[in-house]
């Protein structure tokens, strides 16, 4: 088997956090960003559930850097409307302070629905994520990378964490984000699926069963996305910075062609369970880099930034073709100077001011670029 590593397009979306310029609380924008953004990014804007989010996404990229070109402008066009229109912009998992019971939900069918199935899960769900699509030569070979995958996501989740503070409390989180989203059905690390047709085959039985209406209310950590040939990663907090986010997108596009070139040798990584996986998944969103997650192979805890800089070391191999090495190296700046979550709390216990908190998210929403 031929390695073609420009199979392994990337798609990046990011969900913004629409801010009072003033006091940085979150505000609705009745959708306005939204359209002033469409009449320049097309439908790469999008409305989210809660009317204080604005949803992006990138085109289909060659590579990490058109990624990087893509995601940057996103921002910086996104920041300009709001600045124009009366708003600011923010990117982090949670927002510090604000109470969703105060927050508009935009009215569409789709939202309609949702919010009357799930309720109080899905009004309280104001919460900002990062998702990355990675392209797949097919269905068949989605399916398998993302069930290889699947040990990989606390890993690189770790890194991301940007959610400690929620409705005016500090969680002890470094991600409570995820903790809010587990109340909806769906969600978190997935089993392993034996092939593609038994994927369809479970996503069939959930419609004909009503319990879905389609594949898209699957909310898994990581999906062969229904649609398209992609593996979709979903366990990420939103980053502060594009330059987090692009890091964070090449890990996912390296550990997808890496797998791929174990397979083409006719090698595959070791299948875990997901509820030995879920362990690592909680001691990420608790603990953030600074903790132990298990190493399943040796069956013992090892520190976080050691397994990242093993993983590191497994990818090695695929940066080169993917012209991803220099982005990757940013993994060593979250690794020295925090997560997200991290620097949020370190501006927190100068003075316990949550303004300041949100400011300083502002203030990192086009941070070096």
């Amino acid at each position: 088997m031929g390695l073609n590593y420009k199979t392994f397009t990337l798609g990046v979306e990011e969900e913004y956090m629409v801010l009072d310029p003033i006091s940085f609380e979150l505000k609705s924008h009745q959708q306005k960003l939204v359209r002033e953004g469409q009449k320049v990014l097309k439908d790469k804007v999008k409305a989210e559930m809660h009317q204080a989010v604005v949803e992006v996404g990138t085109d289909i990229c060659a590579d990490i850097e058109e990624a990087y070109r893509d995601v940057t402008h996103l921002r910086k066009t996104m920041y300009a409307i709001a600045k124009e229109c009366g708003f600011a912009m923010g990117a982090a998992g949670t927002h510090p302070f604000s109470h969703w019971q105060s927050q508009l939900i935009t009215e569409h069918i789709r939202y309609n629905e949702i919010v009357n199935e799930l309720q109080e899960a899905a009004r309280s769900n104001l919460i900002f994520g990062l998702h990355v699509h990675v392209g797949m030569q097919s269905r068949e070979m989605a399916n398998h990378i993302a069930n290889s995958t699947r040990y990989f996501l606390p890993h690189i989740f770790a890194l991301s964490t940007n959610s400690p503070f929620w409705e005016g409390r500090k969680t002890g989180y470094k991600s409570f984000r995820t903790k809010v989203f587990d109340k909806f059905p769906r969600t978190g690390i997935p089993d392993a699926f034996d092939s593609i047709e038994a994927y369809d085959n479970y996503v069939k039985l959930l419609i004909k069963t009503n319990c879905i209406d389609n594949a898209k209310k699957i909310w898994w950590d990581l999906r062969v996305h229904p649609y398209f040939n992609t593996v979709e990663f979903r366990i990420c907090d939103i980053p502060l910075t594009a330059e987090e986010t692009i890091t964070i997108a090449a890990l996912f596009q390296a550990i997808c062609a890496r797998i791929y070139m174990l397979h083409s040798k006719n090698l595959n990584f070791i299948q875990y369970s997901r509820t030995l996986l879920n362990e690592n998944k909680w001691r990420a969103s608790r603990y953030g880099v600074d903790g132990h997650l298990i190493d399943f192979g040796k069956e013992e805890e090892v520190n976080t930034r050691a397994l990242i800089q093993e993983l590191l070391d497994f990818l090695d191999p695929v940066l080169d073709q993917l012209g991803s090495r220099d982005r990757i190296a940013g993994v060593e700046n979250i690794l020295q100077n925090g997560t997200g979550a991290d620097r949020q709390l370190t501006v927190f216990e100068k003075n316990s001011d949550l303004k300041e908190v949100a400011s300083f998210i502002h203030s990192q929403f086009l941070k070096d670029i």
